[in-house]
């Protein structure tokens, strides 16, 4: 015998495994264990007393007989206080005892009873069949003038008919609210999961947010800032314009951190008080380069850009944007040509090409985390995008949106 044939039979399986509430049942009893078998206790020990007393009542049972059943009745109830631990050897030992010794009815009873709340089905079907089967041996060896045979018979197998489906009842009622608690615990954590995952989209598209703008800003900063700095001799004029650029920049880059620590802070979903951009504020975008020393041309085939989408039309300028940053930035002094073309049931194309850089330049670091978060931003708008170095050299950012008719 192994312990995985007959897992029931062994001590160490007194809890059973489709009850986690009875894994710790084993080690320790509760107040409502202790409860429960004082109870249990008192129910078979009554039985078994007024099996004593009718017993005693029938003058030819000698008062050895009473005693000797007294004393076998009182160790079948104190038995049952290993119940919990050896449920299965206690109904056993009790369904070969009763037969001769009805005293021990009562202990039998709250044995099965036992069992069919902590076994399955197997084990309880078997034990049931054996009490069952021992039902009329009790009234056959010990009878009871009082009560006739079949009566005798069908009153005990009846009694072990009805505790074994309490039993079985207790255990699915036990099984259910187990069920339900788990279900509840997992929808529960599932819960705490998708909020999570939110939670993370969230800071997500923050980031990505905070990137496509700060960046753009910082970079114009860091054009003009260097310009001031390898120029000291500038003109006043030049020097004034470049520092009123500086100025707007850095207000424009406080304007937009301000409004992303905004949406932070808030509970409610909220882009902000400000204007989002869109496909006819490309224009803005583009002269706002200009003054920094880019060379940004303009490409726009779309007819009526106010007829775009707004989400498509922000999408077009966060890549026409992170395009101008980078170009500012590893390739400055080029040319960059921004193409916008397409329309309705078309969809959008949008291209930022430069060529490679002529003269060196002092690098301006960077993690490469904008044009992984471009890709993104176009898969969740249902386009894609595609980015790498020009045969020629240079650099390109080409991506496409869909545009419903």
């Amino acid at each position: 015998m192994t312990r995985t044939e007959y897992p029931w039979l062994l001590p160490s399986a007194m809890a059973d495994p489709e009850l986690p509430g009875d894994q710790d049942a084993r080690f320790r009893r509760t107040v409502r264990d202790w409860v429960v078998d004082i109870t249990a206790f008192l129910c078979a020990a009554g039985l078994g007393m007024l099996t004593i007393s009718t017993i005693d009542a029938d003058h030819s049972t000698t008062d050895v007989y009473v005693f000797v059943d007294a004393l076998i009745g009182a160790a079948a109830c104190c038995a049952l206080w290993v119940r919990r631990r050896w449920p299965v050897g206690l109904a056993v030992v009790l369904t070969l005892v009763s037969p001769v010794e009805p005293a021990a009815a009562g202990a039998l009873l709250v044995a099965l009873f036992s069992v069919a709340v902590h076994r399955p089905f197997r084990p309880v079907a078997l034990i049931g069949a054996g009490a069952l089967a021992a039902a009329p041996v009790q009234p056959y060896l010990r009878p009871d003038p009082s009560t006739s045979f079949l009566a005798a018979t069908i009153v005990g197998a009846l009694l072990i008919l009805l505790v074994l489906s309490w039993g079985m009842v207790v255990r699915s009622r036990r099984q259910l609210v187990v069920t339900l608690r788990e279900r509840a615990r997992r929808a529960e954590t599932e819960a705490g999961l998708r909020a999570e995952q939110a939670q993370r989209l969230a800071r997500e598209d923050i980031a990505r947010e905070m990137h496509d703008v700060l960046a753009h800003r910082l970079t114009l900063l860091s054009v003009h800032a260097g310009a001031l700095e390898f120029r000291p001799d500038a003109p006043p004029a030049e020097v004034a314009r470049a520092a009123g650029v500086i100025r707007d920049s850095a207000h424009e880059a406080l304007q937009d951190l301000r409004e992303i620590i905004g949406v932070l802070r808030s509970p409610r979903d909220s882009e902000g008080d400000r204007p989002q951009p869109t496909l006819t504020t490309l224009d803005a975008l583009i002269a706002e380069s200009r003054p920094a020393g880019m060379k940004v041309a303009l490409v726009n085939h779309i007819a009526d850009p106010e007829a775009a989408p707004a989400a498509t039309g922000r999408t077009v300028y966060r890549i026409a944007q992170e395009g101008l940053t980078n170009a500012r930035k590893h390739a400055p002094g080029t040319e960059v040509t921004v193409t916008v073309s397409g329309g309705p049931g078309q969809g959008i194309t949008v291209e930022v090409r430069n060529p490679a850089p002529t003269e060196p330049f002092e690098r301006v670091p960077g993690s490469g985390q904008g044009l992984i978060g471009l890709t993104e931003r176009a898969t969740l708008a249902g386009g894609r995008l595609d980015h790498g170095p020009e045969p020629g050299g240079g650099f390109a950012v080409r991506a496409w949106l869909p545009w419903s008719s």
